[in-house]
C-alpha cells in the first residue's frame, strides 16, 4: 500500500512496498528514494522536494502507519471533504478558482462529520442543494505554506448525484468565478489546469 503527497506537481509516496507504479518511478533520474525511518531522513526529504530537479520521492517502511505518523508530525494537518456531482444527464460540476478548475470542498467544521461537510460544502460553494451523497471516493493529500505555517491538507472525496436542473452560482467570496457541468469528453480539455488532487480524485472515479 501506499499514501500519495502532492507538493505542488511533485508526489511523494509513503509506502511499504514497491508497487509496479512505484517501481516506474524510481526508475527516474530525479527521484528520491529512502527506506530507513527517521526525523533526520524525514527532514532531507522535505529539503530534496524544494530542488527544482525534484522529480518525486519515495519512502518505505514495513509500518506505514508509524511512517505516515512521522511524516505527519512536521505538518500542521487540516481535513477537509468535498464531493465529485454527477447530474442526470451524467455530466460533472466543476468549479473555477485561482486559475485552476477544481471540485468543490472545503474545511471541517467542529461537530460535523465528514460527509456532512462535503454536503455543506458543494452547497455553499454551488447553491445546488437538491443532492444525495454516496460512498467514498478517495483520500486525498496536499500540502501548502500559510502564514508561515506548513500545513497537510486531508480531503475526503464523496461521490454525489442530482436530479434537479438547479443553476448553479459560483460562492464569489471563495475566489469562484466559474461553474460548469462538465462531460467525460470535455473534461479531457480542463483536466490538465486541475490541481493534481483533483485529477486522482477523478482517475479513483474512473474518468481520466
Amino acid at each position: 500500500m501506499y499514501l500519495k503527497i502532492h507538493f505542488g506537481n511533485k508526489p511523494v509516496f509513503l509506502c511499504d512496498e514497491r508497487t509496479p507504479e512505484i517501481e516506474e518511478i524510481l526508475h527516474h533520474p530525479d527521484a528520491v528514494y529512502l527506506d530507513e525511518l527517521s526525523s533526520q531522513g524525514i527532514k532531507s526529504m522535505l529539503h530534496e522536494i524544494k530542488k527544482p530537479e525534484f522529480h518525486a520521492g519515495i519512502y518505505q517502511d514495513s509500518n506505514l502507519e508509524n511512517l505516515k505518523k512521522a511524516f505527519c508530525k512536521h505538518f500542521t494537518i487540516i481535513q477537509a471533504a468535498g464531493g465529485l456531482v454527477k447530474n442526470k444527464r451524467n455530466e460533472s460540476l466543476f468549479i473555477y478558482r485561482r486559475g485552476h478548475w477544481d471540485l468543490p470542498k472545503g474545511k471541517l467544521d467542529p461537530g460535523e462529520t465528514l460527509a456532512e461537510c462535503a454536503l455543506r460544502e458543494v452547497r455553499e460553494e454551488t447553491a445546488i442543494h437538491a443532492i444525495t451523497t454516496g460512498p467514498l471516493i478517495c483520500v486525498t493529500y496536499h500540502t501548502y505554506e500559510e502564514y508561515g505555517k506548513n500545513i497537510l491538507k486531508e480531503s475526503y472525496w464523496y461521490a454525489m448525484k442530482t436530479e434537479a436542473d438547479e443553476i448553479p452560482v459560483p460562492q464569489t467570496e471563495e475566489d469562484i468565478t466559474e461553474i460548469a457541468w462538465l462531460s467525460d469528453e470535455k473534461m479531457e480539455s480542463i483536466l490538465p489546469l486541475a490541481y493534481p488532487s483533483i485529477r486522482e480524485v477523478m482517475a479513483r472515479a474512473g474518468i481520466n
